[in-house]
């Protein structure tokens, strides 16, 4: 078996951006989703001219760090805005969303076809729901004297399932010949919250374990069993603070920890996670079918035998309205959305979250659907 080494390709020298400055002008946690003043749209680059108000919006956690790039880049040119994003998940920034408490979210799961329904009649039209954001999910683990693991999706799911207990169970001897397994109990570590991250590790046990995995993706965790920890930074810290624990989480948050990260089986070889085996994946994957034409949401192949893909991956959305009653808020939102999905915007969150950016053919599709909001 070979391990084939991706990890990180990062974009260099953008991760800046006066990250700190801005944030104080665009990152205030200020609920109000209210905005007033201002009359011009943003164009690419996040640059425009006379904009003023605040605009509430939250969801996917595996964002957080593409938001504060996004939203310092944006403060720049539109100092006199505040753009608050509250990183609760995606679930529930879906459903704030619907409920009109966020003006747009983000999310690491695309819309269902219930959810569809009730922002199309929130809205008065179907939304829009653009990727933005494309990043690794790393299998993480915290088990003295051991770096690094390969592992094989089906010893993925059964460690998560319950079945493997024991970190010297042969499974994971077999696949780590080399490493010095003790006999320590596994604590596997999942979402306690309605979760992207969830959604799209599932359905990488789902699809690539050979059966071992029961249940269909989920953004809700199947079962009560294991710890739980909230929010991508609350699995982080359980796994952490225990020996023998295994969780996952957005590669950007693992980023300057000193967790064990598994290297997964691709074919014949054990793949790292890196924004450049993410974005194969995607580039794998084909856009799901019967949505509307403003929706562009993706069906992933978790299956390849392609090395050079790492297929435990998510491509994060954001959620937006097609119009909105009052035109600054429209401006703000369009302004910002066509920012993000931007070369200058999509550079930042790289830089910054070591996220893979956007092909450039999906990065024009997607600021065409935003150009549209009103």
């Amino acid at each position: 078996m070979n391990t084939t080494s991706l990890r990180r390709a990062i974009v260099p020298g953008v991760a800046a951006i006066a990250l700190a400055a801005s944030l104080a002008a665009c990152g205030s946690s200020d609920d109000d989703s209210t905005a007033s003043g201002g009359s011009s749209s943003a164009s690419s680059g996040g640059a425009a001219s006379g904009l003023s108000g605040k605009v509430a919006a939250g969801g996917s956690s595996a964002q957080e760090k593409a938001q504060e790039s996004w939203r310092a880049g944006f403060g720049q040119a539109n100092p006199d805005v505040t753009i608050s994003y509250d990183p609760v998940g995606s679930g529930d920034g879906r459903a704030n969303f619907i409920s009109g408490a966020y003006a747009f979210a983000g999310t690491d799961s695309a819309l269902d076809d219930d959810e569809l329904k009730q922002a199309k009649s929130k809205c008065g039209g179907d939304p829009i729901e653009v990727p933005a954001f494309i990043s690794p999910i790393d299998v993480i683990f915290n088990l003295k004297g051991v770096d690094t693991l390969n592992l094989d999706a089906k010893t993925i799911a059964n460690i998560f399932n319950g079945t493997i207990t024991k970190w010297n169970d042969q499974a994971i001897k077999s696949q780590n010949p080399d490493a010095d397994l003790p006999a320590t109990a596994i604590s596997p570590v999942h979402r306690s919250d309605s979760s992207g991250t969830t959604d799209n590790f599932t359905d990488y046990l789902y699809q690539a374990s050979g059966g071992a995995w029961k249940t269909e993706h989920s953004s809700d965790w199947p079962t009560t069993k294991g710890e739980t920890g909230e929010g991508t930074s609350g699995v982080i810290g359980a796994v952490q603070g225990g020996d023998g624990t295994i969780g996952y989480a957005d590669d950007s948050a693992v980023q300057g920890t000193k967790l064990g990260v598994v290297h997964v089986k691709v074919g014949s070889d054990y793949v790292e996670p890196s924004a450049d085996g993410a974005a194969a994946g995607l580039a794998a994957s084909k856009t799901a079918t019967g949505t509307p034409a403003s929706v562009m949401a993706y069906e992933i192949n978790r299956t390849t035998t392609d090395p050079s893909t790492y297929p435990v991956f998510l491509t994060s959305y954001l959620v937006a309205c097609p119009t909105y009653s009052d035109k600054t808020t429209a401006d703000i939102v369009k302004g910002f959305l066509t920012y993000a999905v931007s070369d200058e915007g999509q550079k930042a969150a790289a830089a910054n979250a070591f996220s893979a950016p956007l092909p450039s053919d999906i990065s024009a599709k997607a600021t065409d659907i935003i150009s549209k909001i009103s």
